[in-house]
């Protein structure tokens, strides 16, 4: 009986049998284990990619703690927007429908649809620098190839939650373990390492902003909305006592998935710095990066760096388009067939290659986009968690509340700051 079940049947079979107890430690863990891996791609996608590059670039390893700063308030608003879909059985857009204004309902769904294409545009823009560095393609054909391959990824969501899980975690490793690699052919100053790590210094106002760049790029719209659609209703609890055990798994699985994401990118960042830093402090695009890395470390550690970003782009892909499908049905109980969802998030990324416009440039205007979205789920995750209409006696509790108002607040303020730059309005910073 048991061959013939499913991979998902079957992980949700063994997660019943952990919340019985008769299943503990690693056993336990892991059929609770899927969700937040996939939210955590999020934060290795392309633009961390370039923001860390520049940041290791110009300022060595100086903007390590921001890195872990910005890792901090995001596993904080990860874990609160699992517990939202696990405690109600409903994701964040549908509460928002249901407990807001409908105007409100329908302004907050059209800005999710922009940021959702806006993060489409750069995670399959990473794909296809990465096609096209490794392969020697135009970035055209490179673009292309990254939608016929996400597009075929996202089709084991026919096959219930665990296969697009284990694909998700296999691209994560691919990330991980390139950059062992690349730390091992380029080992930092580990002194320097966990001094900046731990010790916040800026080094005036250009320092401040690319801090500025790292945060606001770091806590995104799409990821908050998908972690809840992703726990509601993935492994049933029947009773307080269950769910308040799969929330003890579901921030376990926080702090592990976004720990290695985190690690990653505070890897990215010395990497930079110990290659970069000083005689390329000007490196301040991905494939910039790429050219200058074979000269100095081999084609082996550039080729490294580039599969790290092509399962970056690849697997990022996959999750804003999931984000994008949860976003429309939720909102407005509207679903359209993947393909088209597909198609629609494509034509964005397909006109600004054609044109000719910078990739990197895109990049940059992709995170302006989402850092104007990002206020909608932050302000609309802390209400709904904070009510005890809703969540009940699940309800963020006073001191909790606060720390996560304090971060939205400072992530949103650093994220008008990055606006305000962007349009060449001078912000008068501490240096």
């Amino acid at each position: 009986m048991s061959q013939s079940l499913s991979l998902t049947d079957r992980t949700i079979a063994a997660g019943r049998e952990a919340l019985a107890g008769r299943r503990r430690g690693l056993r336990g863990f892991l059929p609770f284990a899927g969700p937040a891996v996939i939210a955590s791609i999020a934060y290795m996608d392309p633009g961390n990619f370039a923001t860390n590059i520049q940041g290791g670039a110009q300022f060595g390893y100086l903007l390590l703690w921001v890195v872990l700063l910005a890792n901090l308030v995001a596993m904080l608003f990860q874990s609160l927007s699992a517990k939202l879909g696990i405690v109600t059985g409903q994701s964040l857009a549908q509460l928002c429908r249901s407990h807001f204004p409908r105007p409100l309902v329908y302004a907050m769904w059209a800005a999710s649809e922009v940021a959702a294409m806006a993060t489409d545009l750069a995670e399959s823009l990473g794909a296809a620098i990465g096609l096209s560095l490794l392969f020697g393609l135009p970035l055209l054909s490179g673009l292309l190839i990254t939608f016929a391959l996400t597009f075929g990824m996202l089709l084991l969501q026919g096959r219930g939650f665990r296969p697009l899980e284990m694909l998700i975690a296999a691209f994560i490793g691919v990330i991980a373990v390139s950059y062992l690699i690349e730390l091992f052919i380029a080992p930092p100053d580990w002194r320097l390492f966990a001094f900046h790590s731990v010790v916040p210094q800026l080094a005036g106002p250009d320092s401040v902003m690319l801090a500025v760049g790292i945060i606001g790029a770091t806590v995104m719209p799409h990821a908050i909305y998908l972690h809840s659609s992703l726990t509601q209703g993935r492994m049933p609890a029947r009773t307080d006592a269950e769910r308040r055990r799969v929330i003890g798994y579901s921030n376990r699985e926080v702090l592990f998935a976004l720990g290695i994401a985190g690690a990653v990118n505070m890897a990215m960042l010395a990497m930079a710095a110990r290659v970069f830093h000083p005689g390329d402090s000007d490196v301040a695009s991905i494939e910039t990066a790429y050219h200058t890395l074979m000269p100095l470390l081999g084609v082996g550690a550039a080729a490294v760096f580039m599969a790290s970003l092509l399962a970056s782009g690849l697997s990022s892909s996959v999750v804003g388009t999931m984000a994008g499908q949860t976003i429309m049905q939720d909102f407005v109980g509207f679903r359209i067939p993947l393909s088209v969802r597909r198609l629609a998030t494509m034509v964005p990324a397909v006109v600004v290659v054609a044109v000719g416009v910078d990739s990197t440039h895109a990049l940059v205007l992709s995170q302006v986009v989402l850092s104007l979205v990002l206020p909608v789920p932050m302000i609309a995750l802390l209400v709904l968690s904070g009510r005890r209409d809703v969540m009940g006696s699940f309800a963020n509790p006073r001191m909790v509340q606060v720390i996560a108002v304090a971060a939205a607040v400072l992530v949103l303020v650093l994220n008008l700051v990055l606006l305000l730059q962007t349009a060449g309005v001078t912000v008068s910073v501490p240096g």
